[in-house]
C-alpha cells in the first residue's frame, strides 16, 4: 500500500508540475507573440512614417506620426511588463516546487537508506533460507516468498522514484535559471524602451508647443482636411447608391415577395446566390484577410473622436486608413463581383466589390487590374496603391458597407 502511495505521489507531482508549467509557458508564448507583433509594428512605423528621404512634413503631420509611435511604444512597455510580472510568478512557483521536491527527495532517500540497511542485515542467502525454513507450514512459506519478492520490487521502485525526483529537480532548476535570465533581458529592454519613450515625448511636447502658438491655424487645417474627407465620403455614398440602383435595374426590376423594387432603392435585391454569398460573408466576420498584399499599419481608425492635440476639433473616419510600402497592391477581402470602378476626386481610382448585400471599397488606387463585372476571388489583387510624390507616403483607405450602411472594418478584418 505504501509503495503504491509513494509512486502515486511521484506521478501526480510530475503531472502537476509539467501541466502547470505548460500552462504558464502558453501564457508566455501568447505575450511574446504580442510583443513581437508590436515590435514589428514599430519597425513598420519607422519605415513608413519616419523615412529619411528628406520629404517635408508639416508640424501637424510630425505630431500625428509621433502619436502613432508613442502609442505603440506604450503598448510595448505594457506587454513587456506583463511578461516580466508573469515570469516573477513563474519563478516563485518554481521556487516553491523546488522546495517541495527537495523535502520529498529527502524523505524518499531516508526511507530508501532504511530499507538498504535492513536488507543488508539480512542479505545473506543463508538468512533467507532460514527465514523460509522457519515457516510453520507451506502456506506461510509461500507468503514469505511473496513478501521477499514484493520487498525487492519495492526497493527497486523506491530507487526509480528517487531518480525521477532528482531528474525533475534538475529540470526545475534549469527552468529557473532560464526564467531569471529572460526576466533580466525583458527588464533591461523595458528600461531602454522607457528612455526612448521619454525622448519621444519631449520631442512631441516641443512640437505641440509650436502648434499651440498658432492653434487656430492648425485647427483650421484639421477642419479643412475633415471637410475634404466628408466630401469624399459623400461622393462614395452617391456612387454606392447609384451602383445599387444600377444592379437592381440590371436584375430586371426584380420582385421580392411580390413587391417590385424600384431602381432608386438603397437596398440590394438579392437572388438565392447573392443571399448565400452575403450569409457566407457574414459568417466570416472577424476572419477576413488584410486588404493589401504587404504589411501595413492603420494610421487612422474608423469612427468619430476628438483630435488628440485639439480637443475642440472633432474628426470622423468612415473607414480605416493604412500606410504601407511603395508598390503595394490592394486585394479583395472576399469573393465577389466588381460593382464599380470610378475616378474619385482627391483619392485617385476607387474599386467597389459586391459580396451579396455587402460592398468592400478600395480607395486611392492606380494601375487597376480588374474591370466592372469581373468575378474576383479572395486575396485577388485589384490595383496598386498610390504613392504621394511630395510626401513619399503610400496610403490606402478601406471601407465596408452593408447596402448603404457603413461598417467598422476592424470588426471584419482579422487582427485589425
Amino acid at each position: 500500500m505504501r509503495k503504491n502511495l509513494s509512486l502515486l505521489i511521484v506521478l501526480v507531482s510530475f503531472l502537476f508540475f509539467t501541466t502547470e508549467g505548460f500552462a504558464q509557458s502558453k501564457k508566455q508564448q501568447e505575450l511574446e507573440a504580442q510583443r513581437q507583433s508590436i515590435l514589428q509594428e514599430i519597425k513598420q512605423i519607422n519605415s513608413l512614417l519616419f523615412k529619411t528621404r528628406g520629404e517635408k512634413k508639416s508640424v501637424l503631420t510630425q505630431v500625428e506620426d509621433l502619436n502613432q509611435r508613442i502609442r505603440t511604444t506604450e503598448n510595448l512597455i505594457k506587454i513587456t511588463n506583463r511578461q516580466a510580472n508573469l515570469l516573477t510568478r513563474e519563478i516563485n512557483d518554481n521556487l516553491g516546487k523546488i522546495d517541495n521536491l527537495r523535502t520529498e527527495l529527502t524523505t524518499l532517500k531516508e526511507d530508501y537508506a532504511a530499507m538498504i540497511q535492513k536488507s543488508y542485515k539480512s542479505k545473506s542467502e543463508q538468512s533467507r533460507i532460514m527465514f523460509l525454513l522457519s515457516s510453520e507450514g507451506f502456506l506461510q512459506a509461500y507468503k514469505r516468498v511473496q513478501y521477499m519478492k514484493q520487498y525487492t520490487k519495492y526497493r527497486k521502485e523506491q530507487g526509480e522514484a528517487i531518480k525521477e525526483k532528482t531528474a525533475l529537480l534538475k529540470i526545475l532548476n534549469k527552468d529557473l535559471l532560464e526564467q531569471n535570465e529572460k526576466k533580466k533581458r525583458l527588464i533591461a529592454e523595458n528600461e531602454r524602451t522607457k528612455i526612448e519613450l521619454t525622448k519621444e515625448r519631449k520631442n512631441q511636447e516641443s512640437l505641440i508647443a509650436s502648434l499651440k502658438k498658432d492653434e487656430g491655424s492648425f485647427a483650421n487645417q484639421i477642419r479643412a482636411k475633415q471637410k475634404r474627407a466628408n466630401a469624399l465620403d459623400r461622393e462614395i455614398d452617391k456612387l454606392i447608391a447609384e451602383a445599387i440602383a444600377a444592379a437592381n435595374k440590371d436584375s430586371g426590376e426584380a420582385t421580392n415577395k411580390g413587391t417590385t423594387v424600384k431602381k432608386s432603392s438603397k437596398t440590394f435585391v438579392m437572388n438565392a446566390e447573392a443571399k448565400a454569398l452575403a450569409a457566407n460573408f457574414t459568417s466570416n466576420k472577424g476572419k477576413l484577410p488584410w486588404p493589401i498584399t504587404k504589411g501595413g499599419i492603420v494610421v487612422e481608425r474608423y469612427g468619430r473622436h476628438r483630435h488628440a492635440q485639439f480637443p475642440n476639433v472633432e474628426v470622423f473616419n468612415s473607414g480605416v486608413e493604412i500606410a504601407t510600402e511603395t508598390g503595394t497592391q490592394a486585394r479583395a477581402v472576399f469573393e465577389g463581383t466588381v460593382l464599380k470602378i470610378q475616378q474619385v476626386k482627391g483619392a485617385n481610382m476607387n474599386v467597389m466589390v459586391r459580396h451579396g448585400n455587402y460592398i468592400s471599397v478600395y480607395n486611392n488606387l492606380t494601375n487597376i487590374l480588374v474591370k466592372k463585372g469581373d468575378k474576383v476571388s479572395t486575396k485577388q489583387p485589384l490595383g496598386t496603391i498610390y504613392t504621394n510624390p511630395t510626401t513619399g507616403k503610400t496610403t490606402f483607405k478601406f471601407v465596408i458597407f452593408q447596402n448603404t450602411k457603413r461598417l467598422n472594418p476592424a470588426d471584419w478584418i482579422y487582427k485589425m
